[in-house]
């Protein structure tokens, strides 16, 4: 189990790239004002800002898989964690924004993956430590 958390992470890493196709395709710089905020102090044109901004973002991730994660280095567990949680957080957002206000919440159909693929990962992060009651030597 110890071995698939970094196929895990680039799995995480794929979906945030589609949920970000997602969110720059229907919007969401439009309906939610801190992507507006974000994407003005990109571009004037908050489309191109946003889609500057969630270029980054899946470059930031693409860059922890392979200098980190896919590497399995030590640091590449911490970069996990962090993109675990963050995703979890995302996912779980936009969800919990489209129930309420009960219609189509741009970024909400690809926000599941984001939670399946974080609760996957943090599992198994969790579970690289239990094994024989001690730290797995392989990070």
């Amino acid at each position: 189990m110890k071995d698939r958390w970094p196929h895990l992470f680039l799995c995480l890493m794929l979906a945030q790239a589609a949920h970000s196709v997602e969110e720059c395709v229907f919007g969401l710089y439009e309906v939610f004002p801190p992507a507006r905020f974000l994407s003005g102090l990109i571009s004037a044109n908050h489309a191109v800002g946003f889609a500057i901004a969630n270029t980054l973002l899946v470059s930031f991730g693409a860059w922890c898989y392979l200098a980190w994660v896919r590497r399995r280095r030590p640091a590449g567990v911490f970069w996990a964690w962090f993109w675990t949680c963050l995703e979890a957080a995302n996912g779980a957002m936009h969800l919990l924004v489209a129930a309420y206000r009960g219609e189509y919440f741009p970024g909400a159909a690809t926000a599941p993956l984001l939670l399946a693929f974080a609760a996957a990962l943090g599992v198994v992060l969790a579970g690289r430590h239990t094994t024989s009651g001690s730290r797995s030597p392989e990070l």
